[in-house]
C-alpha cells in the first residue's frame, strides 16, 4: 500500500469529495463501502491509513494508494486481476470435475479474483489429497499465464505418480485371536497373485482408517469393551512404492452382561414390549452389534406406533471387579405424530389416485414406519417405476406433524411381445396390437391383438381391473380366438382351432396374496397332420376332435418381491387347480405351482432359486390327458440350451412316415428348477432395467400314462432330468424386453437338440 500525504498532515482537511481511480470490474459501491467516512468528514493522517487497511480487506485489490487533490480525496486502484481459465493435465484418478469443484469451494473458479496465495494453498491440498490415496511421489505444479484486460489463465500440471502398494502389514498385541483371523477382517490385503486385478493391496488412507474400525467393531462385538488401538505406523520405502503397516493393540479382558436397564420416557408402550426387542441375554458376553441391533429394533417398533422421532441410546456401564457390564438404555419416544399430507411426484403418466390406493399410510392417523415402507414396496411392486424413494419432513410450525413425501421414476409399463417380435422357436412374430399394463395411468390394463407367426394365429382382447372394488377386488375378462399349427412349434403333427371367453375375480387375503377365481369357456377343434403321430390318432379316435369346455379355476398367488420388473430381492409363489366341469366331453385337470426366492450372498451378488411344477389328470370317463393340453420343457424360461418344447416324450411316428422322425409332444407331469447368481454389469450405473445372471437349470417333462403305442415315452425319472448352465441377460428396453442366453447342456443324451445361443423379444425372465 502507497500513501500520499500532503505537508501539514497534521491538521488533515474537511473531505469535499471523493475520487476513485483504476476501476474496472469492482464497483463502485464495494470501496465506497469500504469507507467509513464521507463529504464533510474531517480526515488526517491516521484515518487515511485506516481507509486504506479498509479497502485492501476487500481482497478485490493488489494495491492502494490514497492522496488529496485539494480538498478531494483521491483512492488509486489496483485491481487483482480475473481468472479467465484453469486447465488441469495429467489428472487421471480424480476427475477433472471434481477438482474444479474443489477450487470453487476455495473461491478459485472461472471469472472469480486470482488470489496467488489460494493458489499455492490448493497445490499442496491436492497433493496431500495423493498423499491420502497411496501416491506419495505425486506433484502439483500450478503456473499463472497473464493475459490482456488483467486476466490470467491457470494451468495445473499433475504428476498422479503410482499407487503405493502394501508389503507387509504386523499386527501386535493380539492374543485371544491368531493374526490370520484379524488379517481377514481388513480390506488392505498383502498382495497376491490377482492383486493386479483386485487392487487390495493399494494402500490409500481411508482404506486403513475403515481397518482400524473394522478391528474395534470385531473386538468389541465379542465382549472386549477395553480394547484400544495404542497406536499405528505406516512406513513408506525410499522407492515411494512399498508400504509397510504396524498396528499395536491391547485386548483387554472379555466382558459378559449382568443386567439390563431401561430408562427414559416411553409414552403408553409397555416397558415389557421394549425389553422383548432387546437382543443378547443376561449372562451372555456383551456385544455391540447386539446392542446397536436392540437400539434399531427400538426405535423401529416406536416409529411403528408414530412416534416417528423417537430414540434409543445404549449405554454400557463397565464392572471392572468382576468383569461384567449393564446395559441401560435410554428411550426417548418424544411426541407422537401424525401425517398431515401423503404427496407424491414424478408421476407423469401415472394418476395419483393408482398410487394412493397402494398407501397403507393413511392421512391424519399417526406415522407408522411399518406402514410408510410397506407403501413403498407396494409401489415398487406395481412395475410402473423405476424407482420409489419416500421422505418424511416434518411440518414447520408442528412438532407433531410430518408430510410423506413419495418420489417416483416412471418406467415404460407396455410390452408388445405378443405382437412385435423375433423367436428363434416361432419364427417372426408380426401383428397389431395395444398392450398396456398402466392404460393412460389408470392402473388398469388392456391387450389388444391380431398377431401372425410361423405356428400361430390369434385375435385376443382381454381387460383387467385390480381394484374393481376400493377393497382391492380385481376383475378380468378375456375373448381369444387362436388357430395354432405345432409342427412348426417343434412340436408333433397337428393344429387347433380354438375360440373362447372368460371372467375372473380376485380377492387379496393379505398384504401380499391373493385368491383369484376364473370361469371360461372354450369351443376346440384338433385335426391331424399329413402324417399324424400314433399317440394323435389314437386320442382323435376315441374322444373325437371338436370339443365345447367349460372350465373352473382356483388360484393363489403371494408376491413379497422388491419390485414388479426385475426384482433383486423378496419372494414369490403361486398355486392353480383348473379343471373342466364334470360332464363335459372332455373330463380332466391341472395342477401349476411356480416359486422364486431371492438370497443376498455378498453385495451386490445375488442368489434367486426358481421351480416351476406341474401336473395334469384326468377323471370320470376320459381315460388319457389331452395331448395339446401337455406341458412342454427347453428353451428361453425353461432348461436353457436346449431347443425350445424339445424336452421330454416324443411322438410315435405312423409307419405312413417314411423320415420316421419323432416330434416332441410333451407330458402331463413337469419338472423345472433353476439356480442364478445375479452380479451387475460393470461400467453401468443403472442397474434397474437390466439383469446378467450365471445360471445352473435342471428339468423335464414326463407322462405317467404312456399311451399302449408309444415307444419314446419317460415316465417320471430322475435320471431323465437335464442340466445346463451358462450366462444369460435381460433388458428392459422402451422397446419391448429383450433376453438372450448363452448356454452349454451338461447330461444331453442322444436324440436331444441344443441350442447354446438363444434370444427372445417381448417377454423377460
Amino acid at each position: 500500500m502507497l500513501f500520499l500525504f500532503w505537508n501539514n498532515s497534521a491538521s488533515g482537511f474537511i473531505i469535499s469529495d471523493i475520487r476513485l481511480e483504476g476501476l474496472q470490474r469492482v464497483s463502485a459501491g464495494t470501496v465506497f463501502g469500504a469507507i467509513s467516512y464521507s463529504i464533510g468528514d474531517n480526515v488526517g493522517a491516521l484515518e487515511l491509513q485506516g481507509i486504506a487497511r479498509s479497502i485492501f480487506k476487500t481482497e478485490s485489490f493488489d494495491d492502494v494508494q490514497i492522496g488529496r487533490d485539494g480538498n478531494v480525496l483521491v483512492v488509486v486502484l489496483k485491481e487483482r486481476p480475473s481468472i479467465d481459465s484453469i486447465e488441469f493435465e495429467g489428472n487421471k484418478a480424480i476427475k477433472t470435475e471434481a477438482l474444479l469443484e474443489g477450487l470453487q469451494g476455495s473461491g478459485l473458479s472461472e471469472g472469480q479474483i486470482f488470489k496467488k496465495v489460494t493458489l499455492d494453498q490448493i497445490a499442496s491440498d491436492l497433493e496431500r489429497q495423493y498423499v491420502s490415496q497411496g501416491r506419495y511421489d505425486a506433484s502439483v505444479e500450478a503456473t499463472v499465464e497473464e493475459l490482456t484486460r488483467n486476466r490470467v489463465a491457470i494451468k495445473v500440471d499433475i504428476y498422479e505418480g503410482s499407487v503405493s502398494g502394501l508389503k507387509h502389514i504386523n499386527i501386535i498385541g493380539n492374543l485371544a485371536f491368531p493374526d490370520e483371523e484379524l488379517l481377514d477382517l481388513l480390506e488392505l490385503r498383502i498382495p497376491k497373485f490377482f492383486a493386479f486385478f483386485s487392487k487390495d493391496d493399494q494402500y490409500s488412507r481411508e482404506k486403513f482408517q475403515s481397518d482400524i474400525e473394522a478391528l474395534e467393531s470385531f473386538y468389541l462385538d465379542r465382549g472386549y469393551l477395553d480394547f484400544r488401538i495404542d497406536s499405528t505406523q505406516v512406513s513408506v520405502a525410499p522407492n515411494m512404492e512399498d508400504v509397510y503397516i504396524t498396528i499395536n493393540l491391547e485386548e483387554g479382558e472379555v466382558y459378559s452382561v449382568s443386567g439390563v436397564e431401561i430408562a427414559g420416557e416411553l409414552r403408553d408402550i409397555p416397558e415389557s414390549s421394549i425389553r422383548a426387542l432387546i437382543l443378547g441375554a443376561e449372562d451372555k458376553v456383551f456385544s455391540r452389534r447386539l446392542m446397536t441391533s436392540s437400539e434399531e429394533r427400538i426405535e423401529a417398533a416406536l416409529g411403528n406406533a408414530g412416534y416417528t422421532f423417537a430414540s434409543a441410546k445404549g449405554e454400557p456401564v463397565q464392572d471392572e471387579e468382576d468383569n461384567s457390564v449393564t446395559i441401560k438404555y435410554f428411550v426417548d419416544a418424544g411426541k407422537r405424530a401424525y401425517v398431515r399430507r401423503v404427496n407424491f411426484s414424478g408421476n407423469t403418466v401415472t394418476q395419483d389416485h393408482v398410487l394412493r390406493r397402494e398407501m397403507r399410510q393413511m392421512e391424519n392417523g399417526w406415522a407408522s414406519t411399518a406402514m410408510i415402507e410397506g407403501s413403498k414396496i407396494r409401489l415398487q411392486r406395481l412395475g410402473f417405476f423405476k424407482e420409489v424413494n419416500v421422505e418424511t419432513p416434518a411440518v414447520l410450525g408442528m412438532e407433531d406433524q410430518i408430510d410423506v413425501n413419495f418420489t417416483v421414476e416412471e418406467q415404460p409399463s407396455g410390452s408388445i411381445s405378443a405382437t412385435v417380435g423375433y423367436a428363434e422357436n416361432r419364427g417372426l412374430i408380426l401383428g397389431l396390437g395395444y398392450q398396456e399394463s398402466n392404460v393412460f395411468g389408470t392402473g388398469n390394463s388392456i391387450n389388444i391383438g391380431v398377431n401372425r407367426s410361423d405356428f400361430q394365429t390369434s385375435l385376443s382382447l382381454s381387460f383387467f381391473d385390480p381394484y374393481f372394488t376400493v377393497d382391492g377386488v380385481s376383475r378380468g375378462y378375456s375373448i381369444s380366438y387362436r388357430k395354432s399349427d405345432f409342427e412348426d412349434f417343434n412340436v408333433a403333427s397337428f393344429s387347433t382351432d380354438s375360440i373362447g371367453a372368460n371372467v375372473s375375480f380376485g380377492y387379496p387375503i393379505s398384504e401380499i396374496s391373493r385368491i383369484n377365481f376364473n370361469i371360461g369357456f372354450e369351443n376346440t377343434q384338433i385335426e391331424e397332420g399329413i402324417i399324424p403321430a400314433r399317440e394323435i390318432s389314437e386320442f382323435l379316435d376315441r374322444e373325437g376332435s371338436e370339443f365345447n369346455l367349460i372350465t373352473l379355476q382356483a388360484s393363489y398367488r403371494m408376491s413379497a418381491l422388491n419390485r414388479g420388473l426385475l426384482p433383486t430381492g423378496g419372494r414369490s409363489q403361486s398355486i392353480s387347480f383348473d379343471m373342466t366341469i364334470p360332464g363335459s366331453e372332455l373330463e380332466f385337470y391341472r395342477i401349476n405351482y411356480n416359486g422364486q426366492i431371492f438370497f443376498p450372498l455378498f453385495d451386490p451378488f445375488v442368489l434367486r432359486l426358481r421351480t416351476d411344477l406341474g401336473y395334469g389328470g384326468t377323471y370320470g370317463d376320459t381315460q388319457t390327458f389331452p395331448f395339446y393340453k401337455h406341458f412342454f420343457a427347453g428353451g428361453m424360461g425353461s432348461v436353457r440350451g436346449f431347443d425350445g418344447n424339445s424336452l421330454g416324450p416324443r411322438s410315435t411316428p405312423s409307419p405312413q412316415d417314411r423320415f420316421n422322425d419323432p416330434d416332441p409332444i410333451g407330458g402331463n407331469v413337469l419338472i423345472e428348477m433353476s439356480a442364478e447368481i445375479l452380479f451387475p454389469l460393470p461400467f453401468v450405473d443403472d442397474q434397474t432395467q437390466m439383469r446378467s445372471v450365471l445360471f445352473f437349470d435342471a428339468g423335464n417333462v414326463f407322462n405317467t400314462n404312456c399311451p399302449q403305442v408309444s415307444v419314446y415315452c419317460l415316465d417320471i425319472d430322475e435320471g431323465e432330468l437335464r442340466y445346463s448352465a451358462g450366462i444369460a441377460f435381460t433388458w428392459i428396453t422402451g422397446f419391448a424386453p429383450l433376453s438372450f442366453s448363452l448356454s452349454f447342456p451338461i447330461n444331453e443324451k442322444e436324440g436331444d437338440e441344443k441350442e447354446s445361443f438363444q434370444f427372445e423379444l417381448g417377454k423377460s425372465f
